[in-house]
């Protein structure tokens, strides 16, 4: 499952200049696109409510084989995010558009880090293909 949080439904009118031009729809087509070439059943959701978030991890736990999320501002302080990711035992990649180590300090710590495999920032949308690339080698090294 891919999963985008709070304001990324902005992409592409949100400050272009830090997440770029494509609109969550386009990444979303070019993530379809690459998971369909691969074989990968690819779900997406975007929500600006973090409740419907853990709702999501929890309700797609069963057929998923893993996470791949941009937690966007929730990144820094959701321990609801946090543990439903912990809770649902499914490897997951945390992934942002922007680099959040060269971003304001409030930016830099993730609570969410902690309960994934990996952490990819500062790719663009490119961040979401890294991460389910690495999702598929993490699924196939763990077998």
């Amino acid at each position: 499952m891919v999963i985008h949080g709070p304001n990324l439904n902005l992409l592409g009118i949100r400050e272009v200049e830090v997440y770029g031009k494509l609109t969550l729809s386009q990444i979303n087509r070019n993530l379809h696109t690459f998971a369909k070439a691969h074989q990968i059943e690819l779900r997406h959701f975007q929500s600006n409510h973090e409740g419907d978030i853990v709702d999501f991890i929890q309700k797609n736990r069963k057929w998923a084989h893993g996470i791949v999320i941009n937690p966007a501002a929730y990144t820094h302080y959701s321990y609801a995010i946090r543990d439903a990711i912990a809770a649902v035992e499914l490897p997951a990649i945390e992934v942002h558009l922007s680099d959040i180590k060269k971003r304001e300090p409030f930016r830099r710590k993730s609570v969410i880090k902690a309960v994934c495999v990996k952490q990819i920032s500062g790719l663009g949308w490119k961040s979401y293909l890294e991460g389910i690339q690495f999702l598929g080698r993490y699924l196939r090294q763990t077998k």
